[in-house]
């Protein structure tokens, strides 16, 4: 019998990638490709979807010119994607209406401030189980109706379509103009602010608050299920799953059971734990986002900790400060020093995400002396990533009431031993990394697998999951507490530096 794959594509933030997973969910091949970053005014975020399309057609057929096979042995796509970055296209020519506006962007801003004082963060918080922030999808469509002249009515006149990543990439690959498919899957649609995150359906009350047309959303379907087949690039092989790149995650790691979790720690990190069935409204500063919804089952929800900052606070420590020639060099310098020397850096260089939600806090160093050296920076640095951990557990664990007991990790910043190990310390609990990194386009590998019937069950998938390290906790509870207080307090000196313009 001829072996089959499964194609995953995973649209990041910085490249797409293309691998093929066998049946044991190894890595048969992959290949990546970047794509620009614009900045064109201080906050603000562009991608051109237009060049990010014409990668993923060139990567496709790369990947399987690797492994050496041909389409027909592709069982099925899935696709993760970067989730909150926002594309609006012309429906008749599948021309981008501008760049894509990417999660990180910051310009709607002083939209989400009005947001939060009117009507206010339980408004959104009831429907869609997110507060206002620049991070979430449908702020941008309203800046773009705002700021570019006849958008709007052309929106209500039904030329517009909006889509993130995901949407753009099944629209393109299905027939785009020519009769694309115009589908998002629940976990995507959770982050726009417009899913009402019960019933997993457009919302009519958010729709009509942010004056968003419903003949320009996407249908939302499962995250695994029968979409349609591919017309260009690899025609006839079946689409079948699509994720957020965290939700994907969650699912590479095999998170199936509530109470597990997982945390991506990339640019920025992002800590998802599976809450089951159950709908768990945080209290603590987290978000509620659905996990992932398998065909007809009933949807399983996560709360979620997004950190703003942790690999990109490495990378400001080598590119900014140019202390470090490569980012792995951090971890060699942190242990030049048995500790921070009572230095801490909270690196809220836009604000704090979870559990925080503080727009108007701004990075600072604390606790600096003439003892102090590169080394201890160094350490203060890695220490920042594991402290902002923490913060995202405890909410988790009094949001919830299975507590953490182990913590799956993936992403680059993993391979630092130091920095996994502080992990574990401050959490109290084993860090485990698995045998594939590749936990996103694992995940949508899964998916679309599970869809399409070439992995049978979830059990399987499980079975598949092996550990390759694993960091266990060994630090003193007195310190532990000790350093966490002193952590604690460098946030709150973090807090209010950016005050609003006084009135005129």
């Amino acid at each position: 019998m001829v072996e089959r794959y499964v194609m995953s594509i995973d649209q990041g933030t910085n490249s797409t990638r293309c691998i093929l997973f066998d049946h044991h969910g190894r890595l048969v091949s992959v290949v990546q490709r970047e794509h620009q970053q614009h900045f064109p005014k201080p906050g603000w975020v562009e991608h051109d979807a237009v060049e990010i399309w014409r990668n993923l057609r060139r990567i496709m057929p790369e990947a399987l010119s690797d492994a050496g096979v041909g389409a027909g042995e592709v069982a099925a796509i899935g696709i993760a994607n970067q989730r909150e970055t926002t594309v609006l296209w012309d429906r008749r020519t599948g021309a981008p209406l501008g760049r894509a506006i990417v999660w990180q962007d910051t310009r709607t801003a002083p939209l989400v401030e009005d947001l939060r004082n009117r009507p206010g963060d339980e408004f959104f918080l009831e429907r869609c189980g997110l507060p206002p922030s620049t991070y979430f999808s449908a702020p941008r469509i309203r800046w773009l109706f705002d700021h570019v002249n006849g958008l709007d009515q052309r929106a209500k006149d039904g030329e517009v379509l909006f889509g993130t990543m995901e949407t753009w990439l099944i629209w393109n690959l299905t027939g785009g103009a020519e009769g694309g498919l115009h589908i998002t899957d629940a976990t995507n649609a959770s982050r726009t602010m417009l899913m009402n995150i019960r019933a997993l359906t457009w919302d009519e009350e958010l729709l009509e608050f942010f004056g968003v047309p419903r003949p320009m959303l996407p249908e939302i379907r499962s995250s695994a299920e029968g979409y349609g087949d591919a017309r260009s690039v690899l025609p006839g092989v079946r689409i079948t799953a699509a994720l957020g790149d965290q939700q994907a995650a969650l699912f590479g790691q095999t998170c199936f059971t509530p109470g597990e979790a997982k945390c991506t720690y990339g640019t920025g990190s992002f800590l998802l734990l599976n809450t089951g069935t159950d709908l768990v409204r945080s209290r603590h500063g987290l978000l509620t986002t659905v996990a992932y919804k398998i065909g007809d089952q009933p949807p399983v929800y996560a709360l979620e900790g997004s950190i703003a900052v942790t690999g990109s606070l490495v990378q400001w420590f080598r590119d900014r400060l140019g202390l470090i020639n490569s980012a792995p060099e951090i971890e060699t310098l942190a242990r030049t020093v048995e500790d921070n020397g009572g230095c801490y850096i909270v690196p809220a260089f836009s604000g704090l995400f979870a559990p925080h939600w503080r727009s108007d806090a701004r990075g600072v160093i604390v606790g600096l002396t003439s003892y102090i050296t590169k080394g201890h920076l160094a350490r203060a640095v890695l220490e920042a990533t594991g402290w902002q951990t923490r913060e995202v557990v405890d909410a988790m664990n009094a949001d919830f009431s299975v507590p953490l007991k182990e913590l799956k990790v993936d992403g680059g910043m993993t391979a630092d031993n130091l920095l996994m190990q502080f992990v574990a310390d401050v959490l109290d609990v084993p860090v485990v990394r698995p045998m594939v990194a590749e936990t996103v386009s694992l995940g949508a590998a899964y998916a679309a697998g599970l869809a399409a019937g070439y992995w049978p069950d979830l059990e399987v998938l499980r079975r598949n999951w092996h550990r390759a390290a694993q960091w266990l906790p060994d630090m003193d509870p007195a310190r532990r507490d000790l350093e966490y207080g002193n952590w604690q307090r460098a946030v709150e000196r973090s807090l209010g530096w950016i005050r609003p313009p006084r009135p005129r």
